[in-house]
């Protein structure tokens, strides 16, 4: 429970300092979670975002513990029946994170960077959260549900093959 108030306190005093997006112009291009998230990360799965999670179990490490470059996707929940994909821009506190996404809530179509995600979750595993709201300037009422975070891989680290270990792999 302190460690749920303390992230609320941290978002609160950090939020203020998320980046404003500006009105979009008719030139500029209309972005969609998907695509951005893949361009951003370099995480090349396609489809509805929900369906990120299932894709990037066979071909990427996933966890559920945020990493900088990382993907948080959001699952399925009310008018988001698509889901929503968002990549881990900075790490605040165990349960307090940055992210840059496109689409979402009060900027559709737009960017929005270093937006502050608070995991509200009873395990503290990033399994429900709650995301910064510009038009209200203050973490958002609604609790979204969360698969978890799809990890790039490091340069130096193959590729997870499921149900094989690295020493597997090697040889």
């Amino acid at each position: 429970m302190m460690k749920r108030l303390t992230a609320a306190a941290v978002a609160a005093s950090v939020g203020f300092f998320a980046i404003a997006t500006p009105i979009a112009s008719a030139n500029e291009p209309y972005w969609q979670c998907v695509p951005f998230a893949r361009m951003l990360s370099g995480i090349q799965i396609f489809g509805d975002a929900w369906t990120w999670w299932t894709q990037a179990s066979e071909r990427f490490r996933v966890g559920t513990a945020p990493e900088v470059g990382s993907v948080l996707v959001f699952q399925r929940h009310g008018r988001m029946n698509r889901g929503h994909v968002a990549v881990v821009s900075d790490i605040l506190t165990d349960r307090v994170i940055r992210i840059t996404h496109a689409n979402w809530g009060g900027s559709r179509g737009r960017i929005e960077e270093n937006v502050t995600v608070v995991d509200v979750s009873q395990r503290g595993d990033w399994s429900a959260v709650k995301v910064w709201y510009n038009p209200i300037n203050g973490l958002g009422t609604t609790v979204y549900p969360t698969y978890g975070f799809i990890h790039r891989e490091n340069s130096d680290a193959q590729p997870q093959i499921a149900g094989m270990a690295p020493a597997e792999r090697a040889g």
